[in-house]
């Protein structure tokens, strides 16, 4: 059983995606400033960078375990090191994309605790939709499929954002298939109270005076309200998520091997 669900799988090739864009950016923003560097100047400064991204995967990768060794065993079903380094490849980009260093050895615990606690709480989940008989169609399958592939503007374009996720057809599918269950899991047997509209003052109120502390201005609240009570309504929803996990999680034989 795979455990990268879809949410991670979305993240992952939308980061892939987003540096894709951003390199195109930065290609334009070099064919700009080509009358005021010359081209040796320019050549050096990339490869400079090469050099850095090269050293930063190196160290990424020393993270990463033996693809067939076992990392945990949660209820007697193995998770493997190949599961685990998708996912810890996912989690090291979004720590990136916020600004922190990985490869620290503070930035390490952090992302291997974060990624063993991801993948105990998937397969849990995954478990109990299995127990409650949650299954997936081969016409939900397509559908989710399709919503995928929406954000590329080529077959190409979206079979080379997989190839750099470290995905194929075969497996981007069968964990579709597994995601289907989950979702209508967690949807259904996962209940969350609805947003007030108490809730989603008190959250302006201090997005407010966040804005006006740093001198910026603050937009209205009828402006704001949709996006607040989105944001309120998927903070209860991880908050549900994670003790309905640790509930799981205490009739759950969890033996953690690395």
């Amino acid at each position: 059983m795979k455990k990268l669900l879809y949410p991670i799988i979305i993240g992952l090739l939308a980061v892939v995606l987003t540096a894709c864009g951003s390199n195109d950016e930065a290609d334009k923003k070099n064919d700009d400033k080509e009358t005021k560097t010359t081209e040796k100047e320019t050549a050096k400064a990339t490869e400079e960078q090469q050099k850095q991204m090269e050293e930063m995967q190196k160290k990424l990768d020393k993270q990463k375990v033996d693809e067939k060794k076992t990392v945990a065993i949660v209820n007697d079903e193995k998770i493997s090191g190949a599961e685990y380094n998708t996912v810890l490849s996912t989690t090291q980009m979004q720590m990136q994309q916020f600004g922190q260093d990985p490869t620290t050895k503070e930035g390490a615990k952090q992302i291997k605790e974060q990624t063993l606690n991801s993948l105990v709480g998937q397969t849990l989940l995954l478990q109990a939709a299995d127990k409650k008989g949650y299954t997936a169609s081969k016409a939900e399958i397509e559908k989710q499929l399709a919503e995928i592939k929406k954000p590329y503007k080529s077959e190409e374009k979206f079979k080379e954002a997989m190839k750099q996720a470290g995905l194929n057809s075969k497996m981007l599918n069968a964990q579709i298939a597994e995601n289907i269950p989950y979702t209508k899991y967690v949807e259904k047997e996962i209940k969350v109270e609805e947003v007030t509209d108490e809730e989603i003052q008190k959250y302006y109120d201090q997005v407010a005076e966040q804005a006006k502390t740093s001198g910026q201005k603050v937009q209205k609240l009828e402006e704001l309200k949709p996006q607040i009570k989105e944001q309120l309504e998927q903070q209860k929803k991880q908050e549900k998520l994670v003790k309905h996990v640790e509930e799981l999680q205490k009739n759950a034989k969890v033996d953690i091997k690395i």
